[in-house]
Formats: structure tokens, C-alpha cells, sequence
């Protein structure tokens, strides 16, 4: 299972982008904002573009079975979880079905749809630049 986040709003505290799923949009997603190579303020930074392999573990922060990325570099237990803010990020990334500026909304009705489709083995592809869809 491949999914995609096509980042196309970096900005100076967050960042959004499109989630898909084998090719089809799923979401939205908020992260922390990107930062240059090699510079990273911890809870503050999104995760460097890249392909990560993807399991579900337990979250003993959130006391249930979530997205986890491996191996990224400089980064442990970056998960896909709900929430609506950079502050809700801690270098994770959020997903929702509706952007307004800012602020996602609907992120526990797209974190159990995105649950529901994942499928493992799973691999997610972080690309920043032009989005893949220009609406959702």
C-alpha cells in the first residue's frame, strides 16, 4: 500500500498538505513547519520529504493503535494522529477533511477512515512543492 503527502502550504509555523492513498485523496494534513536540512527544534519541525515504511503500534500516549513511521531521520515516534493545530503536531502529522486557514477539522472521522484503508505492508511518500490535487 503506497500513501502520498504532497505538501503545498509551507509557512512559518505549519505546514498542510494532501494525504492519499494509492492514488486516491483521502484528507488533508497539518504538520510543523519545514525547515532546512540539518536544522530541527524539537516538537517544532516537520520530518524531512522521503519514503518511510509505515506500521500500527500502540500509542501509550494515546492509548490506542496508530499510524508509525520508521526510520526517519532525526525523528522517533512520529505518528499520524488527530488533532487541529501546530500545537497538536509534536512533529506528527494531523489529518482532517476540512481546512480552514490554519486549523483542520473532522481529524477523528479522517484518522478512522485512514485507519480503516491502511493495509500493511504500507509505505508513505513525503514530497514538499506543487500539490497533486488543487481542491478536496
Amino acid at each position: 500500500m503506497e500513501l502520498t503527502i504532497d505538501r503545498f502550504l509551507i509557512g512559518e509555523k505549519r505546514t498542510i498538505g494532501h494525504l492519499g492513498i494509492d492514488g486516491e485523496r483521502l484528507c488533508y494534513t497539518l504538520e510543523d513547519r519545514v525547515r532546512p536540512d540539518g536544522v530541527k527544534i524539537p516538537g517544532e519541525t516537520a520530518i524531512p520529504a522521503g519514503r518511510y515504511a509505515m506500521t500500527m503500534t500502540y500509542s501509550p500516549r494515546f492509548k490506542v493503535v496508530l499510524p508509525l513511521l520508521l526510520n526517519v531521520p532525526g525523528f522517533e515516534g512520529i505518528r499520524i494522529h488527530a488533532g487541529n493545530t501546530e500545537r497538536d503536531t509534536e512533529g506528527c502529522i494531523l489529518v482532517g477533511y476540512n481546512l480552514d486557514g490554519d486549523y483542520i477539522s473532522s481529524s477523528r472521522l479522517a484518522l478512522a477512515a485512514l485507519i480503516d484503508k491502511l493495509r500493511l505492508p504500507a509505505w508513505i511518500t513525503i514530497t514538499n512543492g506543487e500539490p497533486t490535487w488543487h481542491s478536496i
